[in-house]
């Protein structure tokens, strides 16, 4: 290989070693859009997933995943619901 082609070819190397440490988006990507819900029904949860501030969203984002494939909603970490969610998970992990 010439020496023109042995500078290209690191020159690329060094390009993709520098942007794998930017991130691809600016701001982040948080997974709730807006607010959220105020409360959702006991009796459909499934599951309960918090999400907790990160380089890519800078905000609490609790995501209930509803039973038999009614998709999933995201719950306002600030309602009542919530703050009860959170703190039986909390319980219920602190037990195992």
């Amino acid at each position: 290989m010439s020496m023109k082609g042995t500078v290209i070819v690191l020159a690329v190397i060094l390009c993709a070693t520098i942007a794998q440490g930017f991130p691809m988006f600016k701001g982040g990507r948080c997974l709730c859009i807006g607010p959220g819900v105020k409360a959702v029904k006991v009796a459909n949860i499934e599951k309960i997933s918090v999400i907790y501030p990160s380089n890519n969203c800078n905000k609490i984002e609790v995501i209930i995943t509803l039973k038999t494939h009614k998709g999933q909603r995201c719950l306002n970490p600030k309602s009542k619901q919530a703050n009860i969610l959170i703190k039986v998970g909390y319980q219920i992990t602190s037990m195992l």
